[in-house]
């Protein structure tokens, strides 16, 4: 209480000052009027000197209850139904604090006087911030209208007043951008009607619709990378409901070392709308895992490849290097990091074949990698069907000759990237996949000196072979999307998230285990490819 008092008057704003001013006289006059009508404009002498004797108390008591109860705190031109009980319990409160001094002083007014001064002060303190909420409305509008016939400025909502929304918020009022952050929303109450760095917080995520309007918001950004997919999932199912553009920014798995930048914003993808939840990720432990030791990535270009560079590339190794076959994919990889990183990561890209024994021992012995990431694979199932000989050269061989590698170098930590295919296998692909299981589990316990692990995980949205690129392709292309069939349900996890779950499991690997990510809960296909024609800007049928 004491906290609004001395930030009321120690943050004085001419327009506090005028409702101080005016709540202060309200007291008074309404007093006076509540006695006028009461005694239909003759009041008697004997109170009309009380009032004369007393007028100041109500000033007074005003002046001290008002700022406890917040009237000077709210931010009034935004205000709503809830806020205006706050006047109604200030009043009520000035009315009994009233009462019971002049009871002490042995002056007294009529009860009918007291609850008609009651309703003529709330009516006045009321009618006075409805009448300042009307007119800047009207201000807001008139300035939108204006702007819409020059060069104006992208308005945005900001959803999320936390750390990142803060940090977004500040981003995008210093930086040279086109942008202006005009409100935010944030579903912790604590927040409402006060100001993030200047921006007002107006409500949580059930007023973005509302204020999406009276706000003439033109984009809506998510800040809040710390939620969980459900959350995330109808925050963005209501922005969908409004004309404006929704961009968010990523879970903190994908930012670099967790600092907010406006570059970091980015259009909705599939996987913002997973609707799983993450599984805890133990930062401090993979830190250590990875700072400054010499790391391999094997099939560096490929989709859980390249993200598993990127995410070793923030925890600082002393060197990072990728092996591929494909230049093309390492090749964009390798642009990227620079262009994040620059000088502080120490990189080394190689092209070669896990298959060439000289070349993997020419890397190993050059560069005696701490840590080996094996995500060199073939993996489409319908490809490995008709040339099932490729899988047993490419992973089964790959592997048995980077993990022999690895195990005659004495690398201490050896992780295989695997499949849940490898489980009861029924394709050449699942199959190729066990057997790499088996090889490095068996160099495991005849190598004592390097710990062998493998990670299973299912389908992962957007990897090269999912479903996903394939309805990307029939949107883009204006085809019709096809499912198989509508109850089909699959387990989906984000390249993301299993990168970092591989990450975690190479820290907490002693050697011998096979680690099976928790998938979640299953997604409809039919689901998804429907949430991917919304995120497209069209319409499904």
């Amino acid at each position: 209480m004491e906290n609004r008092q001395s930030r009321t008057f120690r943050h004085l704003t001419p327009r506090k000052a005028f409702l101080i001013a005016f709540d202060a006289a309200s007291t008074v006059i309404t007093a006076l009027l509540a006695l006028l009508l009461i005694y239909e404009g003759s009041i008697p002498q004997h109170f009309w000197s009380q009032f004369k004797g007393t007028w100041y108390f109500f000033v007074l008591i005003g002046i001290i209850v008002f700022p406890l109860f917040g009237f000077y705190t709210q931010m009034w031109a935004f205000a709503r139904g809830g806020q205006y009980l706050i006047l109604v319990a200030g009043t009520t409160a000035h009315l009994f604090i009233t009462v019971l001094v002049l009871q002490l002083i042995k002056q007294s007014f009529t009860l009918p006087t007291y609850i008609l001064f009651w309703f003529l002060l709330t009516g006045a303190v009321t009618a006075i911030r409805l009448l300042y909420r009307f007119y800047r409305s009207h201000r807001m509008v008139k300035r939108a209208k204006r702007r819409t016939k020059g060069n104006r400025k992208i308005r945005v909502m900001v959803v999320g007043a936390g750390a990142a929304g803060s940090q977004l918020i500040v981003e995008l009022k210093t930086t040279q951008s086109q942008r202006i952050p005009v409100c935010a929303v944030d579903d912790n109450v604590l927040t409402h009607y006060y100001r993030n760095n200047g921006v007002p917080v107006l409500g949580d995520r059930y007023d973005i619709e509302k204020l999406a309007v009276d706000m003439h918001i033109d984009e809506i950004i998510v800040a809040i990378p710390s939620a969980s997919s459900k959350t995330i999932r109808n925050i963005l199912e209501i922005c969908h409901r409004t004309d404006c553009r929704v961009r968010i920014l990523p879970f903190f798995t994908e930012l670099d070392s967790g600092i907010v930048h406006l570059s970091d914003v980015r259009d909705i993808r599939i996987d913002d709308l997973l609707g799983r939840e993450a599984v805890e990720y133990d930062m401090e432990k993979v830190s250590g895992f990875i700072r400054d030791k010499t790391v391999l990535v094997t099939g560096g270009g490929g989709s859980i490849g390249s993200e598993l560079a990127r995410q070793i590339a923030s925890f600082e190794p002393a060197l990072l290097i990728l092996y591929d076959v494909y230049e093309n994919g390492v090749y964009e990889l390798q642009q990227d990091l620079l262009e994040r990183h620059g000088r502080r990561l120490n990189l080394k890209v190689l092209i070669g074949s896990v298959r060439d024994c000289r070349r993997v021992e020419q890397m190993f012995n050059e560069y005696v990698p701490d840590v080996v990431f094996h995500a060199a694979a073939h993996k489409h199932v319908p490809l490995m069907e008709e040339s099932p000989g490729e899988a047993v050269k490419n992973n089964i061989y790959g592997t048995y000759n980077v993990a022999m590698t690895a195990a005659r170098f004495g690398v201490p930590r050896f992780v295989l990237i695997s499949t849940d295919k490898a489980v009861k296998p029924t394709n050449a692909m699942g199959a190729s996949k066990r057997l790499c299981e088996v090889v490095i589990l068996t160099l495991g316990k005849i190598w004592k000196d390097t710990s062998f692990a493998a990670v299973r995980f299912g389908n992962v949205l957007g990897s090269s072979g999912s479903v996903i690129p394939l309805f990307e392709k029939q949107i883009r292309n204006r085809r019709p999307v096809t499912v198989t069939h509508p109850k089909v349900e699959r387990y989906f996890m984000t390249i993301p998230e299993a990168s970092s779950l591989v990450l975690q499991a190479g820290a907490y690997a002693k050697g011998g285990e096979i680690f099976v990510l928790d998938m979640g809960e299953p997604v409809r296909i039919d689901k998804l490819a429907r949430d991917m024609i919304r995120i497209s800007g069209l319409v499904p049928d």
